[in-house]
């Protein structure tokens, strides 16, 4: 019995502590010397709150994470939207051995970088593009129009590269909603609209705020996509904290600004669940 225990006992370490390590030294470290670095004034090592301060001071800095977090709720309410139908019908209409194959064709564009995907619709979308040609050539154009480059696509592009996140964790709370309610309801003469409203968008509540919590903070932290379809005019707080450490080299401000984000990021989701009365601890378990 003692064997087994020392067994079991170096085994766990020898899985464990290459974890913990990989956390400690790639996440917690690092995490632990930004904070610092934000609390520092460049140069000196000196204390100071003036890094987070620029931020309420000046207000390109505070009206552009403004834009992002509105534009970050925008987008994950419209893949709420969007998800809850695409996984009502692969939940429930499809035939059980065709939904492994539409859960394949949802994975499989995730399977490639998000700077492949993001030049994909670049391709599409761009002056000289493929829609672009077909609206001249079909005569709906005169000449080719830029698509690109403006809020519309760059949350069409945000939409699509986070819409998985969302329907994930609904498909999961939706194959447990029991048919029989929906087919009761049916019988007994309700609508669609009332269906959906009473039965299936209650039951799925804690799988659409588990992914929307995933989606806002991806959607909120992203970069490549605001910047690459959005252009030069998307003001994205990511951008902020990339101008501050590789274009400025001010690793002290940037730090700050991360952690601002992280704080304020936080702040809205609590805000959020309060509002729509779910509770954290119940919809992560």
């Amino acid at each position: 019995m003692m064997k087994n225990r020392q067994h079991i006992k170096w085994g766990f370490l020898f899985f464990f502590l290459p974890v913990v390590l990989w956390l400690f030294l790639l996440i917690v470290l690092p995490h632990i010397e930004l904070l610092r670095l934000s609390f520092t004034k460049a140069n000196t090592g000196k204390f100071t709150l003036d890094n987070y301060m620029a931020f309420f001071k000046e207000p390109i800095y505070w009206l552009t994470f403004v834009r992002t977090a509105g534009y970050s709720i925008i987008v994950t309410f419209l893949v709420m939207v969007i998800s809850l139908p695409v996984s009502f019908y692969i939940s429930k209409i499809v035939k059980e051995r065709m939904t492994g194959v539409l859960m394949i064709l949802i994975l499989v564009p995730f399977w490639v970088s998000e700077l492949i995907r993001v030049y994909g619709w670049m391709i599409l979308l761009r002056e000289s593009g493929v829609l672009n040609q077909f609206f001249v050539s079909i005569g709906l154009f005169k000449e080719p129009v830029e698509m690109l480059y403006n809020d519309i696509t760059m949350i069409m592009g945000l939409v699509y590269t986070s819409m998985l996140f969302m329907v994930v964790p609904v498909i999961g709370v939706m194959d447990d909603l029991d048919n029989s309610l929906i087919e009761a309801a049916y019988d007994l003469g309700a609508s669609k609209i009332s269906i959906w409203r009473t039965i299936i968008i209650p039951h799925c509540a804690s799988g659409l705020v588990n992914g929307g919590i995933i989606v806002f903070m991806l959607v909120l932290g992203s970069y490549l996509t605001p910047n690459l379809m959005g252009g030069k005019n998307s003001l994205w707080f990511t951008e902020q904290i990339y101008n501050q450490i590789i274009l400025y080299f001010n690793w002290n401000q940037g730090a700050a600004f991360g952690f601002l984000l992280l704080a304020l990021s936080s702040l809205i989701i609590w805000v959020l669940l309060k509002l729509t009365r779910q509770n954290l601890k119940e919809v992560v378990t």
